[in-house]
Parts: structure tokens; sequence; C-alpha cells
């Protein structure tokens, strides 16, 4: 049986540093990512300059209950075809990654503690917090490399969708969370703990 890790926060708190942390510690062969990004509904169907108006910080914009199953399937010991989506065309692609069952599985992603379903599953919950200020400047430098946006769009989604999404439904799953780590990928000590847990889950064997 899995050990289902919920690692949560806001856009630019620092998530994925914080996964890429612990993930240097530990055996590469017992840890499988789960990026909630990948479990954005498919909008093919929808034309582009739509597409591009997506609210990605609202939960009504992931498939939950796929990926609720799909963590399910890897608890119980079996294989998951795990979706792939692109930000830049905002559709998810017929080619999938099979992600084999392993001793930890680490679920990553805004909105993870949000959803009932997916916290009932997980072993622990974490949500890794940051200053705002410190969040905006990060996903100004994310959003201008990897997904070909101008500042003036980056601010401009912020405004509109990143910060009242984040009061609205990111910050309140916070009460929710086993541990809060402040200051994102710069916490040593509280990425240590984490992984510390970790590798006590992984040498019992159980």
């Amino acid at each position: 049986m899995s050990f289902i890790i919920g690692i949560a926060g806001g856009t630019g708190s620092g998530k994925t540093t914080v996964v890429k942390k612990i993930i240097e510690q530990l055996p590469k062969d017992e840890v499988a990512i789960i990026t909630q990004d990948s479990y954005y509904k498919d909008s093919s169907h929808l034309p582009l300059e739509d597409r591009q108006e997506i609210n990605f910080d609202h939960p009504g914009s992931l498939e939950f209950k796929l990926l609720a199953e799909h963590i399910k399937l890897l608890k119980a010991g079996k294989d998951i075809k795990q979706p792939i989506y692109s930000y830049v065309t905002c559709t998810r692609s017929e080619e999938t990654i099979l992600v084999k069952p392993k001793k930890v599985v680490i679920i990553e992603g805004i909105l993870i503690l949000q959803n009932a379903q997916l916290r009932g599953l997980m072993d622990v919950k974490v949500f890794v917090d940051a200053d705002s200020d410190d969040r905006l400047m990060r996903v100004i430098q994310r959003d201008l490399v990897e997904r070909g946006r101008s500042v003036n769009k980056v601010l401009k989604r912020y405004e509109k969708t990143v910060k009242p999404m984040h009061l609205q439904f990111i910050e309140p799953t916070k009460r929710y969370a086993d541990v809060i780590i402040p200051q994102g990928g710069n916490n040593k000590v509280g990425i240590d703990i984490l992984t510390s847990i970790i590798e006590k889950k992984l040498k019992s064997g159980k």
C-alpha cells in the first residue's frame, strides 16, 4: 500500500521546489510524483481565444474524479496512465505517462486540499506558504518563460483570477494541513522534517 503525501499551496509558493528537494534526498525508485496540472480538463473543443481565458485557479477546471481514481489505483498497487496537459494550447494530449505504484506517492498542486475525496486518500497533508509578493514575482518569471505570456497579461490574470481564487479556494485549505512549510523551498528545516517522515515510512516497509 502506497503512502500518499499531498503538497498544496498558492501559485508560485514554491511547491515544486519543495518536492524537488525532497526527491533529491530519497531513493529514486521508491517515489512517484503526481501533479495536479496533468488533470486539467481538456479544452480542445473551445476556440483558442476562449481557452486562453480559462481560470486555472478554480476547482471547476480540474478533473478531480479522475485524479482520485488514479490515486486509489496506485494505493492498490496498480499502474495508471497519467494525462499530459499543455498550458500553451490548453489541451490534453492523446498520449499519457505510465506511472507505476511506488512506496511513496506525492501529489502536488494548488487545489489538491480543496477536494474532500482527494484529501481522504492522503496520509500526510502539507501546505507550502509564501508571501503574496514573492508568489507574484515567481508567477511573472514562470509565465514569461514557460507559458509565453507578456508581463501585462500576467499581471492582469493575477488581479482577475489568481489573487481572488487564492483567497477564496486555496488559502482556506491551509486548515486541513498536517504540516505547514513557510518560505517555500527556502525552508530547509521544514523540508528536512518532511523528508524524515517519508524516510521513516520507507524504512518501516508498512
